[in-house]
């Protein structure tokens, strides 16, 4: 085979504009001796080098269920889109791998434009009729000085380079900061800062930045459910035939009621609406969804809505082998809607739970408003609040007051308007924090009245209790009942794990935080949800854990100040004091007013006070004013 170091390559055709140059198959092998110098040793010359190391999403996960077509298809996409695309690049392909490539690239400027077009063809590809399994890549790229030989090229680079992949989402490019300096026109302001990480057996932080442009359509294969464990599903938004914008939130939220259903049942793992929620207007193979959120089940259908009159199709199908399991067809008026998904909810349970007890079932379904219009204005308000748009946020409000004046009665929209005021202080909007959580507090309590075993105003209730009313043993049980009432509810989950941390109960906290990103590893609030896993790492003294969450909170929402903080103890409690204050200098930023006085007396959340004292000792060390 022909071998060509990259200079070479170059020096012969210039930058490559038009030339379909050849890129080799290199694989490691020792050198033979006209490689060596006299006394053996390897030729290695140090040259400035950007490295590039992509890797493929749950690879061990693909050849278990599906090992000869996630091969075959592999062996293609490496011949027919990432040798041509290095080779337009000036690049080489290095090292080849059964999951993944290393290649080399002379500028930054090329090796991201490499992975920008890779992950652009990966996409196309994936969403081509027939290309099963889908096979989505994490890449890493780093700027650097490499030790090369005619056929491998070694050192720090290369390190860094595989190390950073694994920080990229599943479809998604990290890049170091050297790459983004040396390539800022390319990346064109699509990068996002996630901050100094730390990576394994790297000896020093690295900045790292993310371009995740395509990650939200590729499915991350996870690990299936083992065979004893209980059946789960996911319940896809129905696909909008209507055509008409204004009724994507009717379609989305429609199936509310038929998770909230499910969810409630001991025999189902039931993945979170929100998390499903990155798949809507998708229709991917069942298998993939299936490794994508891993479940057993998938529940999927379209909505029509032609002024009074629904038409609704469902189908459940079970995602090893693709294939359907039931289907059904339903027309009904609007007025109508809710004994229909009373009727999709116990089809479901009867098709992959039939032990499910009858009482069980009838506790499950939740109770039904007298209003229509009072549901369609919850719904509406459902996509506000899982929008990370302030104004948009904002309007939630609105359509929540109007759902509660249609139906009084009706505890849902109660327990969303004291969660979008909960929401409203963690983010930072709130203009007056103390009213706020007051008015977050009385719904959630009406709510309860009105719903006893409604999880989200349970567990809304037990974490203002918590956290904004500095009561963690009076809001333990709330939570409690929340898990009982709804044990596949992420929300819960997460909550738990916060008021778990504020007792000092670290290692508990970790695992209910966890338990709760796995039922919504999508979830549209994930930067809250990885905070509290980041305070739950805190209080059991795993500072880089708690780092490492807390920055993957502030990459998904830069001006969530309470993460930051986070962020800040995080680095203390590391020895890392200079970068706490540079973080502290970020947080006086985003909120100028804060003292260290009055979050003690009214913010601080932890309870323990050994937990106390050592918060306040770190956040002092990154010199926070008094």
């Amino acid at each position: 085979m022909l071998h060509r170091s990259l200079a070479g390559e170059r020096s012969m055709v210039g930058r490559c504009a038009g030339i379909q140059s050849l890129v080799t198959w290199v694989v490691r092998t020792v050198p033979n001796p006209a490689e060596r110098g006299e006394e053996g040793e390897h030729l290695l010359a140090a040259r400035q080098a950007a490295v590039a190391f992509a890797d493929i999403v749950g690879y061990s996960i693909l050849m278990a269920t599906e090992e000869r077509r996630t091969h075959e298809r592999w062996m293609a996409l490496l011949r027919t889109v990432i040798q041509p695309l290095t080779a337009v690049h000036c690049g080489r392909v290095v090292d080849l791998r059964g999951d993944g490539v290393l290649a080399e690239f002379a500028t930054a400027a090329d090796g991201l434009r490499w992975a920008l077009d890779l992950q652009r063809a990966m996409r196309d590809r994936n969403q081509a009729p027939g290309e099963t399994p889908a096979i989505a890549l994490r890449i890493g790229l780093h700027l650097g000085e490499v030790l090369a030989e005619e056929r491998n090229i070694f050192g720090d680079a290369v390190n860094i380079a595989a190390r950073l992949q694994e920080q990229a989402q599943p479809g998604g490019i990290a890049l170091s900061q050297p790459v983004l300096d040396g390539a800022a026109e390319v990346a064109a302001g699509a990068a996002r800062d996630l901050g100094l990480l730390e990576l394994k057996n790297i000896s020093r932080p690295i900045r790292i930045h993310a371009i995740d442009t395509y990650a939200q359509r590729v499915a991350l294969p996870l690990p299936r459910p083992p065979a004893h464990a209980l059946p789960s599903i996911a319940v896809l938004p129905l696909h909008n035939l209507g055509g008409e914008k204004g009724d994507d939130y009717f379609a989305e939220g429609v199936v509310e009621d038929i998770v909230v259903s499910l969810a409630g049942l001991r025999e189902l793992f039931v993945i979170a609406r929100a998390s499903t929620l990155a798949f809507r207007g998708a229709q991917p193979d069942p298998r993939q969804l299936g490794r994508a959120l891993g479940v057993r089940y998938l529940l999927t259908g379209s909505l029509r809505r032609q002024g009074r009159q629904l038409r609704i199709a469902i189908q459940l199908c079970e995602t090893q082998t693709g294939g359907m399991l039931w289907g059904d067809r339903i027309t009904a008026e609007t007025e109508d809607l809710f004994e229909v998904q009373d009727r999709i909810t116990r089809r479901v349970v009867a098709g992959i739970a039939p032990n499910v007890r009858s009482a069980e079932l009838a506790r499950a379904l939740r109770q039904r408003p007298e209003s229509f219009t009072a549901y369609d204005h919850m719904l509406k308000a459902l996509a506000g609040i899982n929008s990370l748009c302030r104004e948009i946020f904002e309007e939630a409000r609105d359509h929540l007051a109007q759902a509660m004046a249609e139906d009084p009665d009706f505890a849902m929209p109660i327990a969303w308007a004291a969660r979008w005021h909960s929401l409203r202080v963690g983010q930072g909007w709130s203009p007056d924090p103390a009213e706020d959580a007051r008015t977050a507090a009385a719904l959630a309590q009406r709510a309860i009245e009105l719903d006893p075993q409604n999880a989200l105003a349970l567990a809304t209730y037990g974490h203002l209790r918590s956290y904004l009313l500095h009561d963690c043993a009076s809001g333990r049980p709330y939570l409690d009942r929340a898990l009982e009432a709804c044990p596949n509810s992420a929300t819960a989950w997460v909550l738990s794990g916060a008021n778990l941390a504020y007792l000092g109960r670290g290692a508990e906290a970790v695992r209910h935080a966890e338990q709760g990103i796995q039922l919504s590893p999508f979830d549209q609030g994930r930067a809250y949800h990885y905070s509290f896993l980041a305070i739950a790492h805190y209080a059991n003294g795993s500072y880089e854990e708690s780092l490492t969450w807390a920055r993957r909170s502030v990459g998904e929402n830069p001006f969530y100040t309470s993460v930051r903080r986070s962020v800040i103890v995080a680095l203390a409690g590391l020895g890392r004091i200079e970068e706490a204050r540079q973080e502290a200098a970020r947080l006086l930023e985003l909120e100028p007013d804060f003292r260290l006085g009055p979050y003690e007396r009214v913010r601080l959340p932890y309870e323990q006070a050994a937990l106390r004292r050592r918060c306040m000792e770190h956040l002092r060390a990154a010199g926070l004013p008094d």
